[in-house]
């Protein structure tokens, strides 16, 4: 990548719009989910596995299945994206509502 590339991918980085939402990690060997919120969903599956990579992850429930089944058996999927911008006010108490509608449904636990 030259020079001229890189700074256009830079800049089309930045100039990108995050898309917040709600999504889930469903461990495959226990059948187990764990619903959480992201302010950039193309980020936090990322951030969620270096995490685990690094045994650091504050859910100890998770971590704990990680250790045990090992990345092969996790997967991560996005349960529904929010526009914020429609949501002035309210966002937080908006996206736990969302959180625990999921949980809800999927009969998951926190992240």
């Amino acid at each position: 990548m030259d020079r001229s590339e890189r700074k256009a991918a830079v800049s089309a980085y930045k100039e990108r719009k995050p898309v917040a939402g709600m999504y889930a990690i469903r461990c495959a060997a226990t059948d187990e989910q764990w619903v959480g919120a992201a302010p950039d969903l193309s980020t936090i599956w990322t951030r969620r596995t270096f995490a685990l990579r690094q045994g650091i992850e504050t859910n100890q429930a998770l971590q704990s299945a990680w250790n045990l089944h090992g990345p092969e058996s996790f997967a991560f999927r996005v349960l529904e994206e929010i526009d914020l911008e429609q949501l002035p006010y309210g966002r937080e108490r908006a996206l736990k509502e969302r959180v625990a509608h999921w949980r809800q449904v999927l009969g998951a636990a926190a992240i």
